[in-house]
């Protein structure tokens, strides 16, 4: 009568626990040894980015303090009176619309994709977003 062989076992040495670094030594199967060994993918999360009160209406481009002017490129219309929110690194306060201008002429409304001269009662910085409240 013939005697079925049993699977040959293979021995492997495999980190159980990554923090203290034991290795054991284990006895296992060809097949047991490819599936423990094979890595899961971990699909990484886009970043979220936080919404603040109101709309983005556009970034801030550059700062003049001579004059506490702000050059804002605009994702979206604005006009006189409107309430703005300027927030950045170091940046967070609230205004109203006081003055508006593109290429030294006063205006009252501007437009999406324009770049306006905006009138800020505090210091602001490149990159800084502007809301629409």
């Amino acid at each position: 009568m013939p005697v079925k062989k049993k699977p040959k076992k293979k021995t492997i040495k495999k980190r159980t626990v990554k923090r203290k670094k034991l290795s054991v030594t284990r006895t296992i199967t060809k097949k047991a040894a490819k599936k423990a060994f094979k890595r899961k993918v971990v699909k990484k999360k886009p970043p979220v980015a936080k919404k603040a009160e109101g709309n983005i209406i556009g970034k801030v481009t550059h700062y003049f303090p001579k004059v506490r002017a702000a050059v804002v490129k605009l994702k979206g219309p604005l006009s006189i009176g409107d309430s703005l929110k300027i927030k950045g690194h170091t940046t967070d306060f609230t205004q109203n619309v006081a003055s508006i201008q593109i290429d030294r002429v006063p205006i009252n409304t501007a437009k999406k994709g324009q770049e306006i001269g905006l009138l800020v009662n505090s210091r602001v910085r490149q990159h800084d977003v502007v809301y629409k409240l």
